[in-house]
C-alpha cells in the first residue's frame, strides 16, 4: 500500500509541474500574442483549466508532505496524549469536510457536463472534476495520517 501512495504521489507532483509549466508558458504566449494584436481565444479558458488541477493536486501534495501551516501555540503546552487526540479530532474533521466535497463535488461536475467552454469543444466539468479527484486524493492521504496518529496512540499507551 505503501508503493501505491508512494507512487500516487509523484504522479501528482509530476501533473502539477508539468501543468504550472503549461500555466506559464500560456499566459506568457498570450502577453506576447496581444502585444502583436493576436488573440487566442482559448488560452485564457486552458489557463483557468490547468490553474484549477494544479492548485487542487497542489493542495494534495503540500497535506501529503506536512507543507501546510498550522498553529500549535496551544496545543504545545498539553501532554503528548492530549496532543495526539486534538490531531485525531481535527484530522476526522477534515476527512468529513474533504468527503463533503468530494460528494457535492461530483454532483456539481455531473451538472457541468453539458456546459461547454466558450473557445473549446470540451464540457466544464472537467474543472470541476478537479475538486472531486484532489479531494479523494486527500481523503487517502488523510487516513494515512489519521493511521499514523493511532498508532502513535497505541505506542503511548502500550509502551
Amino acid at each position: 500500500m505503501k508503493r501505491v501512495f508512494f507512487w500516487m504521489g509523484r504522479i501528482e507532483k509530476a501533473a502539477c509541474a508539468t501543468g504550472l509549466l503549461a500555466l506559464v508558458l500560456l499566459v506568457f504566449l498570450s502577453a506576447i500574442l496581444r502585444f502583436f494584436r493576436l488573440s487566442m481565444s482559448w488560452n485564457i479558458d486552458l489557463a483557468m483549466l490547468l490553474f484549477a488541477w494544479t492548485a487542487f493536486l497542489g493542495a494534495d501534495v503540500a497535506w501529503r508532505e506536512g507543507q501546510i501551516i498550522g498553529v500549535d501555540i496551544v496545543t504545545r503546552m498539553l501532554p503528548r496524549t492530549a496532543q495526539r487526540l486534538i490531531r485525531l479530532a481535527v484530522y476526522l474533521v477534515i476527512l468529513a469536510a474533504l468527503v463533503v466535497m468530494a460528494v457535492f463535488g461530483t454532483r456539481l461536475a455531473w451538472a457541468d457536463r453539458i456546459a461547454r467552454y466558450q473557445s473549446m469543444p470540451i464540457p466544464y466539468s472537467l474543472v470541476t472534476l478537479s475538486v472531486v479527484v484532489a479531494s479523494i486524493s486527500m481523503v487517502f492521504s488523510t487516513l494515512q495520517k489519521i493511521r499514523g496518529v493511532i498508532l502513535d496512540l497505541g505506542a503511548v499507551r502500550h509502551p
